[in-house]
C-alpha cells in the first residue's frame, strides 16, 4: 500500500507571496514602461539611466511605506476585534460559550458533542478557539506590517532592476525592443511562479500579466514616441 504522507497546504504562505509577487511585478513593469517611454520619447541613454533609478528609488520607498500602512491597519482590526471578544468572554463566558455551540452545530455536530467541544477548547484556550471559529483569526499569525513591507521593497527593487540592468548594457538600437522581451519574459516567469507556489494553475497567471505587460509596455511606448515627436 501506498503510504499517504502530510498533506500540503500553500495557504499560510498568502500575505508574504501577495507582496512579494505584487513587489516584483510592479517593479519590472512600471519601470520598465518608464524606461521605454522616455527611451521613445529619443532621451539618450543617461536620461533613460536616471529615469529608471529613480523609478527604482521611488517605487521601491512608495511600496514599503503603502504596505505598511496598509497591513498596521489591519493589524489594527485584528487587534481590536481580539481585546472585544476577550471582553466578552470576561464579561459573559457562558453567552460564548452557547455561541461557540452554535458554530459548531452548524458545521454538523451534534448539539451535544457541540456543547463538548466549545467548553473542552474554551476551557485550555478560550481567545484562541473564539478567535479561530468565530472570528476567522490566529493570534499567533497576525497581520506583519514589518514583514510586508520589507518583502514589498525588496521585491519591488529585484523587479524594477530587470530593466535598468538590460537598458545599461544594450545598445541604442536594440534596446527598446530588447527591454520589452526580457520585461515579458520576466512577467510570465513571476506569474508562473507565484502561481505554482500558492498552488493555482500557471498558465491562467502567466497569461493574465503577459496580457497586462503588454498593454502597459505598448501604451508607455506610443505616449512616448508622440511626447517626443511633441517636443
Amino acid at each position: 500500500m501506498t503510504r499517504h504522507g502530510p498533506e500540503q497546504h500553500r495557504a499560510g504562505r498568502a500575505g508574504w507571496l501577495r507582496a512579494a509577487v505584487l513587489g516584483a511585478n510592479d517593479g519590472l513593469i512600471s519601470t520598465a514602461s518608464l524606461m521605454v517611454g522616455v527611451a521613445a520619447a529619443n532621451g539618450n541613454r543617461s536620461a533613460i539611466m536616471i529615469a529608471g533609478v529613480a523609478g527604482l528609488t521611488a517605487g521601491a520607498l512608495s511600496m514599503a511605506a503603502g504596505e505598511y500602512v496598509s497591513v498596521s491597519s489591519q493589524l489594527d482590526t485584528e487587534r481590536a476585534d481580539l481585546a472585544r471578544e476577550q471582553t466578552e468572554l470576561d464579561r459573559f463566558p457562558d453567552f460564548e460559550i452557547d455561541e461557540l455551540t452554535a458554530i459548531y452545530q452548524r458545521r454538523g455536530l451534534t448539539a451535544e458533542l457541540a456543547r463538548q467541544v466549545a467548553e473542552q477548547l474554551s476551557a485550555g484556550d478560550p481567545i484562541g478557539a473564539h478567535a479561530r471559529d468565530e472570528l476567522g483569526l490566529d493570534p499567533e499569525a497576525l497581520a506583519n506590517p514589518a514583514q510586508a513591507s520589507i518583502i514589498s521593497a525588496a521585491s519591488f527593487a529585484a523587479g524594477a532592476a530587470v530593466p535598468v540592468i538590460v537598458m545599461a548594457l544594450t545598445s541604442s538600437a536594440v534596446r527598446v525592443m530588447v527591454t520589452m522581451i526580457v520585461t515579458l519574459v520576466g512577467l510570465v516567469a513571476l506569474g508562473a511562479l507565484g502561481a505554482r507556489i500558492g498552488g493555482a494553475p500557471p498558465r491562467r497567471a502567466a497569461l493574465r500579466v503577459a496580457i497586462g505587460g503588454v498593454l502597459a509596455l505598448t501604451i508607455s511606448l506610443a505616449i512616448g514616441r508622440v511626447t517626443g515627436t511633441a517636443l
